[in-house]
């Protein structure tokens, strides 16, 4: 609708349309999650979380709408799953830049639940939505370096705590919890650093996945295995509102998850732990492979 516009001008335009929906809809979801706050625990407190979650989607929702019709971005996105905006599910996927987000709210829309992601502790003080992220139940983490882990190994475990408390808060309702398994955005200097078995990912990690999956055991749907491709280059939130990535792909495809790997106890079971890490590695080799295929499929 705007692509002819200078990219400042265009990225102006988008932007403050982005953030006056965001003020729209920020007010009504600070009220739900203040009446979330003084609702009894259970049914009743369940049913205002899922009240909550539909005014997210619907302020998404819009905000997909403006990425699609304004921007000068060219969609190329494939769905082979059976979904259901009731459901539940797990969601995995390759992390390269914070425009994943904006990608996954326009890949998903009303065709799935509102999806959920873990989020980094310091995030909690971005203006308007971190309070939005942490009254909607998003997962925060909070990371330690190696070198405190060292002087206070109390502190092993907290992530895990996390997930199984935020797993809990989702048993009742639809959703999608996504995790980034790289748990960080792909560069090439991570890549080299991890010394990484993968061309086009870094090391996955499986131990949050592996508590999500037995938390909520046999009532997830299946798993949706997400692989997100910037066939331009992976730029940041304004080189996509300034109309600088020219193509997303994105590819979902929907596994059914080995009912072994629900029950198993990844903390304490090492042979458990390896099947599963197997697992997961299988599932990355394929997504490397098909990142690959998708660029070259691109490019020619």
């Amino acid at each position: 609708m705007l692509q002819f516009l200078p990219a400042p001008l265009l990225g102006a335009i988008i932007f403050s349309f982005l953030l006056i929906n965001t003020c729209f809809w920020v007010v009504p979801v600070y009220l739900l999650i203040l009446v979330k706050l003084v609702t009894p625990p259970g049914a009743p407190r369940d049913a205002v979380s899922r009240w909550t979650a539909a005014l997210a989607q619907n302020w998404a929702g819009v905000n997909s709408w403006a990425v699609g019709a304004l921007m000068k971005t060219e969609w190329d996105i494939r769905i082979d799953a059976q979904l259901d905006p009731r459901g539940q599910y797990l969601a995995c996927a390759n992390h390269q830049s914070w425009n994943d987000i904006v990608v996954l709210m326009k890949t998903f829309g009303h065709r799935a639940p509102f999806f959920k992601f873990f989020i980094k502790q310091e995030l909690i003080w971005v203006p308007l939505l971190g309070l939005a992220w942490w009254g909607l139940d998003y997962p925060f983490m909070k990371r330690y370096s190696a070198e405190k882990l060292a002087r206070h190994p109390e502190l092993r475990g907290k992530d895990v705590e996390t997930t199984k408390r935020a797993c809990a808060k989702f048993r009742n309702q639809p959703v999608l919890v996504l995790n980034f398994l790289e748990g960080t955005r792909f560069t090439p200097a991570k890549h080299d650093k991890q010394q990484s078995p993968y061309r086009h990912l870094l090391k996955p990690k499986a131990g949050g996945f592996a508590f999500a999956m037995n938390a909520f055991g046999e009532r997830l749907n299946s798993l949706l295995d997400i692989t997100i491709v910037y066939p331009g280059g992976a730029q940041g939130i304004w080189g996509l509102m300034s109309g600088r990535v020219p193509k997303v792909i994105v590819e979902v495809r929907q596994l059914t998850i080995p009912h072994e790997l629900y029950a198993g106890d990844y903390e304490n079971d090492p042979a458990f732990r390896q099947r599963f890490q197997n697992w997961i590695g299988e599932l990355w080799e394929h997504k490397d492979r098909r990142v690959a295929e998708l660029l070259r499929g691109s490019a020619g």
